[in-house]
C-alpha cells in the first residue's frame, strides 16, 4: 500500500466536459497541457500537480481513486463535491510503519 503519492488532476464542473477531456487523454494528448487549459482549480498553474499527499488529506472519493491507481495510470472520471476529476499518478512512496501508526492514531 502506498504511504504517499504525487499526482496531478484535472477538475471540471460538468460531466460532459470531463468525458471529452478523458477521451482526449486516451488519444495521447498531454495531461499537464489539458490541465493548464481546462482545470477549474489553482493547480492548473502547475499542470494539475497537487504535490505529495497521504491518506486523510483529500476528499474521500478522490483519495480512494488516487490510492487505487498505479504509477503512470490515469483514472476514469471521479465525482467529488468539487466536480469531476481525472487523476494522473506520478510517484508512489511506500507506506512506512511510522506512517501507519500515525494514520491509525488520528
Amino acid at each position: 500500500m502506498a504511504g504517499k503519492i504525487r499526482c496531478a488532476h484535472i477538475l471540471v464542473e460538468k460531466f460532459t466536459d470531463a468525458q471529452k477531456l478523458l477521451e482526449r487523454l486516451k488519444k495521447g494528448e498531454d495531461f499537464a497541457k489539458l490541465a493548464a487549459e481546462n482545470s477549474t482549480d489553482g493547480s492548473r498553474r502547475r499542470g494539475g500537480d497537487l504535490g505529495w499527499f497521504g491518506l486523510g488529506m483529500m476528499v474521500r472519493p478522490f483519495e480512494q481513486a488516487a490510492f487505487a491507481l498505479e504509477k503512470g495510470q490515469i483514472s476514469d472520471l471521479v465525482k467529488s463535491e468539487f466536480g469531476y476529476n481525472i487523476i494522473n499518478i506520478g510517484l508512489i512512496q511506500p507506506f512506512l510503519v511510522f506512517d501507519l501508526i500515525r494514520y491509525v492514531s488520528v
